[in-house]
């Protein structure tokens, strides 16, 4: 049946190049929705494969319900475009909004995830046969053509909006502005499409009610750009607490710093300008607690210290240099190796005044030598022969103060090929410590990391140590608590763990490491330790052991085992 061409203000070869370019944008934008759910997702929620495979899918599911629904529409291709359009790009637009409001006020936005998954799916579903009725009317040609042509303008714009997302959007707008502005774009690109070029097939009230509805679209993507920081500002203080002194998005990620400039339980308790002790988050996840955590990076750092030599010390992560801090308190060390990935981290370890008095100034310190890079990728190239052919000189103890191993972005730092570049970097009697997670809440994942050590090579001792609770901001894997009647995390007084059911305690699990089995303890030179002892050690060994998991198999790069 031939399809009765429009009437348009501008000859069909100019017109179907519009239609194309309009096809272009949209892709792009619609790309960029879907990034941005991905991403958003996976900040609030985290595990990244398993937000990205729930957001792809559900939308792909809902781009081939859109596409039978647009059926209906076909009929009036232009006005069914333009009133999709405009839906889209509201949604779309302030769907990072609506999703950290979820997150900020509510406590959850997994329910919200998929709803606007579903949603974005339909409405991008829905373009494709419009479009092909609306450039089939510009120009009749055979279906083959049309479609190619169609679809290389869509693939295209895919390709830019995947590539501004990461490298212009999100790193200078953000992922609320830079949704908003998204949703900017395609209302005006959808509206300008049907409005002006396809103006003769519209009704005169269809031609006003779009017209309507796109002003009203881009009005409140406006607003929602012009409120985004104060927004931002009110849901940030919802999550972390009144007292937000820090919040900036450095290139890897997003560090908020709340409370005062105290130097903590482990350095005296002393607090300065607030009453509430310093908190440090990585992408909503408390990773830093100045009320506990000196007992984390006690028990991290100074057993491994025992059973040899300690002069020379590779520290894989610990940017805010707490770890450091420890580790320097032993006179023999002579260096300090530092290997993080984000400088922003090393920035305020280094100039916060409440970081750097928690620290001690420790990265300051001339022992100390800072990396930003990959630890995986560090570890790959000084594992090699130096240029001269010698190997390269061997660290005495190698300290791992990664994120927890259930993060999917750290999946590859607890793999068998990463440690079997960290043995590669070990004096013969050097040891490593491994921060392994949760033993308790995740004990898969804990001693699937201590058979992933085992697999390359080494002895193994793991051990735990009680801390806190971490059952609020983002599931945290460093600075955990029991949790009061009201909420907040109150502390766990050493020695007092025996009072607590054991379903109230969070542990931090570790893994000691060497080529001959290490004996757990504390060194000679051993500073005093405010929550650490020789028998306290023996404990946490003997605690860890009665939940042995047997039989774990090794994590890879190629068969990860940390999800779920």
């Amino acid at each position: 049946m031939a399809m009765k061409p429009a009437r348009l203000p501008v000859p069909s070869g100019l017109g179907r190049l519009l239609v194309l370019a309009v096809v272009f944008v949209c892709a792009a934008c619609g790309l960029v929705y879907e990034l941005e759910l991905v991403a958003l997702a996976t900040y609030l929620v985290g595990d990244s494969v398993t937000q990205a495979s729930v957001v792809l899918s559900v939308m792909v599911f809902a781009m081939g319900i859109g596409a039978l629904l647009a059926k209906r529409l076909r009929c009036r291709a232009a006005a069914g475009f333009g009133a999709v359009e405009a839906l889209l790009a509201l949604v779309g637009g302030l769907s990072a909004m609506a999703l950290y409001a979820c997150f900020a006020w509510c406590g959850q936005s997994r329910s919200a995830l998929v709803g606007f998954s579903l949603a974005i799916g339909v409405l991008i579903g829905a373009e494709v046969p419009l479009l092909m009725t609306l450039i089939q009317r510009v120009r009749c040609q055979d279906a083959g053509g049309a479609v190619a042509d169609l679809f290389a303008a869509d693939y295209v714009g895919a390709l830019v909006g995947g590539l501004a997302f990461p490298f212009l959007l999100l790193p200078r707008l953000g992922q609320l502005t830079g949704a908003l502005v998204t949703g900017g774009v395609n209302a005006a690109a959808g509206g300008a499409l049907v409005l002006w070029l396809f103006r003769r097939d519209l009704s005169t009230r269809a031609r006003w009610l779009l017209l309507l509805a796109n002003v009203l679209v881009l009005a409140l993507l406006a607003t929602g750009t012009l409120l985004a920081s104060s927004f931002e500002r009110a849901a940030r203080r919802a999550v972390y607490g009144p007292e937000v002194r820090v919040a900036v998005q450095t290139g890897v990620q997003e560090v908020v710093m709340t409370g005062g400039t105290g130097a903590g339980a482990g350095a005296g308790r002393g607090r300065k300008g607030s009453g509430r002790p310093l908190e440090l988050y990585l992408d909503g996840r408390l990773r830093v607690s100045a009320d506990n955590e000196f007992r984390y990076h006690e028990a991290l750092v100074h057993p491994a210290m025992a059973g040899g030599p300690h002069g020379r010390v590779l520290v894989l992560g610990g940017g805010d240099g707490l770890a450091v801090r420890e580790i320097l308190r032993y006179r023999a060390v002579r260096s300090v190796t530092v290997v993080e990935l984000d400088p922003g981290v090393l920035r305020l370890a280094r100039t916060d005044p409440g970081l750097s008095r928690l620290n001690r100034h420790s990265l300051s310190d001339p022992r100390v030598h800072t990396v930003t890079e990959d630890a995986f990728d560090w570890l790959r190239q000084r594992g090699g022969a130096a240029a001269d052919g010698r190997p390269p000189r061997p660290y005495d103890v190698i300290v791992s103060d990664l994120p927890d191993p259930g993060i999917t972005a750290s999946t590859k730092l607890y793999s068998q090929e990463f440690y079997g570049l960290a043995a590669r970097m070990l004096a013969p009697d050097g040891r490593l410590a491994v921060h392994a997670g949760a033993p308790v809440q995740r004990p898969r994942s804990y001693w699937t990391v201590e058979a992933t050590v085992r697999s390359v090579g080494l002895s193994t001792v793991p051990y735990r140590v009680s801390g806190r609770l971490a059952d609020f901001s983002g599931a945290p894997d460093r600075a955990v608590g029991l949790v009061g009647p009201d909420g907040p995390p109150v502390p766990v007084p050493p020695g007092d763990e025996a009072a607590v059911p054991a379903r109230r305690i969070k542990f931090w699990g570790f893994v000691l490491a060497a080529r001959h089995r290490p004996r757990l303890g504390l060194a000679p030179d051993a500073p005093p330790l405010a929550a650490v002892t020789r028998a306290g050690l023996r404990a946490d060994e003997r605690g860890a052991a009665a939940g042995r998991i047997r039989s774990m198999r090794p994590s890879t790069l190629m068969h990860p085992r940390y999800q779920g």
